[in-house]
């Protein structure tokens, strides 16, 4: 117990000082809508996309976790200079969790396009904060990459980021880094539509608390 204590204290202490409304987290992806009606409203870019949604995902039209990993491997593979072990199946069910907005396990059409979006978007954002062209961004660069993104966090959670997330050198590769802000940005999402008065604070129950932190 005393430990259990002194663990959420240590988390407490690091997040007390964030003001929520410095973070900017992405939109979320639109609500699923029936395919016909979609792809009525849908413009020239959204249509090729689609098309190859509809390569990538299968007759079902949803990706799950596996079919993520080998998409997001396959795609890496072809850029040398992102230095990273590969998307391991735990990371890319974790990115599912965190996406799927209707509880399918899987990513529809829309929650897609949002992660692919964003991964495009943070990978941009690691090539040019890995200034000495490593592969890898080091304990020095990654808080011009997290905010950059969005995120400024205090040291504290900097740290405790670090130790979850990097190796023992402190440098963060490719996949860990993408798994990170997919996970940052959907729990600020969550946050802030927990946070009915927009004043910082949350109150959930201890249901709520175990839907947000297991399926994730």
């Amino acid at each position: 117990m005393f430990l259990a204590k002194k663990f959420l204290g240590g988390i407490i202490d690091a997040v007390s000082n964030i003001d929520p409304a410095q973070f900017v987290p992405a939109d979320p992806p639109p609500p699923r809508r029936p395919a016909a009606y979609a792809e009525q409203s849908e413009n020239d870019e959204e249509k090729q996309f689609r098309r190859v949604f509809q390569q990538l995902a299968g007759d079902d039209m949803e990706v799950s976790p596996t079919e993520l990993m080998n998409i997001l491997n396959r795609i890496i593979l072809k850029h040398g200079d992102l230095k990273t072990d590969g998307f391991s199946i735990e990371s890319c069910r974790s990115m599912v969790a965190v996406m799927d907005s209707d509880s399918t396990g899987k990513l529809g059409f829309h929650e897609f396009k949002h992660l692919w979006n964003n991964i495009k978007k943070w990978q941009a954002m690691y090539k040019a904060y890995d200034r000495d062209g490593s592969g890898v961004i080091g304990a020095d660069e990654l808080p011009g990459a997290f905010r950059a993104a969005g995120f400024p966090l205090s040291d504290q959670l900097f740290e405790m980021i670090i130790r979850r997330y990097s190796d023992e050198s402190g440098n963060m590769d490719f996949d860990n880094y993408i798994g990170c802000l997919v996970r940052l940005d959907a729990m600020f999402r969550a946050f802030k539509t927990l946070d009915k008065d927009n004043n910082g604070t949350i109150k959930v129950n201890i249901k709520e608390w175990l839907q947000l932190t297991m399926y994730s």
